[in-house]
């Protein structure tokens, strides 16, 4: 077998098991408040650490990245929708660089 092969396979059981063992460990619906809140967080708490990091990287400067970032946190906390929040981080980022391209 060739090497792809043997990757996509591991990375097949990984992913089964990840998403079964809760599964056959956890038969019973989940009562204590405390891990009830904390599996609350949890979608939300791997949707940034996975967008973050990628918004940085996005855009050869940091400062426009912030920039861009800031807009969509001030929007999303105004209760903005999702569209309307990536499209003004997009043209505030967009707009960022056009301004530090001027100033330097």
């Amino acid at each position: 077998m060739s090497r792809f092969f043997v990757c996509a396979l591991a990375m097949m059981l990984v992913t089964y098991f990840v998403r079964a063992v809760p599964f056959t460990l956890f038969r019973r619906k989940v009562t204590n408040r405390y891990a009830k809140a904390f599996l609350y967080y949890v979608p939300y708490t791997v949707l940034t650490a996975m967008t973050v990091p990628a918004a940085f990287y996005a855009t050869g400067s940091v400062a426009v990245a912030a920039f861009g970032l800031l807009v969509a946190g001030v929007l999303a906390y105004r209760g903005r929708g999702l569209v309307v929040v990536s499209l003004a981080a997009c043209a505030a980022a967009f707009a960022a660089t056009f301004v530090l391209q001027w100033l330097s």
